[in-house]
């Protein structure tokens, strides 16, 4: 059972690196999105959003090809910093990251489309800096779809499979996250130990699932 709560422990850390990074990055570019006009917005927003429909393997053979050693930026990370990240938990993070992104992107982005400009004019009028307007008026008024947005990714990472598996490989302690547990377990005929990660990962994404919906705009108590 050691194993079992080895896995889980990594898969926390996993989830919870790449929900760091998705909240930070999803937030500005949602923002931008949400808030700035330019060519090829579209297509990136199109582009951003696509490890939503495309298959996790599909993703994670497009980064063995970015990151392997035999591409000029995995080759240049080796060579320059001494990074490899196929095979270890920051590969995993990186696959993690990339899967649940648009679960951040989408909802942050409607949450400072449904936002009334006229408060923010208001707040330049009084002479705040862009910087203030966005800190004190405008994250303010969208966390609650910012954070929904934010728990959803965090569950969407810590159950990250295909993606993961192609990256980082399922080696015991050091990339083996839940899910790949799982698949191993079963594989192995351990049922014991796959009916308890079941359960643990069943619990968790409830969990966030129930904070996610309480937390989405619109929401009333009572429904």
């Amino acid at each position: 059972m050691g194993a079992a709560w080895t896995a889980l422990a990594l898969s926390l850390k996993v989830a919870c690196t790449a929900t760091a990074i998705n909240l930070v990055l999803g937030v500005a570019v949602g923002y931008l999105l949400a808030r700035r006009r330019f060519p090829g917005r579209d297509l990136l927003d199109s582009i951003l959003t696509l490890p939503m429909v495309m298959p996790p393997t599909v993703l994670g053979y497009y980064l063995l090809v970015v990151l392997g050693r035999k591409s000029a930026f995995g080759a240049w990370l080796e060579d320059t910093f001494g990074i490899h990240l196929i095979f270890t938990w920051q590969g995993a993070v990186i696959a993690a990251s990339i899967v649940a992104f648009p679960l951040v992107l989408k909802p942050a982005r409607a949450a400072f489309e449904a936002i009334d400009g006229r408060l923010e004019d208001a707040a330049r009028v009084l002479g705040l800096s862009e910087w203030a307007v966005f800190f004190r008026v405008t994250l303010p008024l969208a966390w609650r779809g910012i954070l929904a947005g934010v728990l959803l990714a965090f569950a969407r990472a810590l159950g990250e499979f295909g993606a993961t598996l192609m990256v980082a490989g399922s080696i015991p302690g050091r990339t083996q996250t839940l899910s790949i547990a799982v698949y191993e377990a079963v594989q192995a005929g351990q049922d014991d130990v796959a009916n308890l990660l079941v359960i643990i990962t069943s619990v968790v994404c409830i969990a966030v699932l129930l904070t996610a919906g309480r937390l989405a705009p619109g929401h009333t108590a009572g429904h």
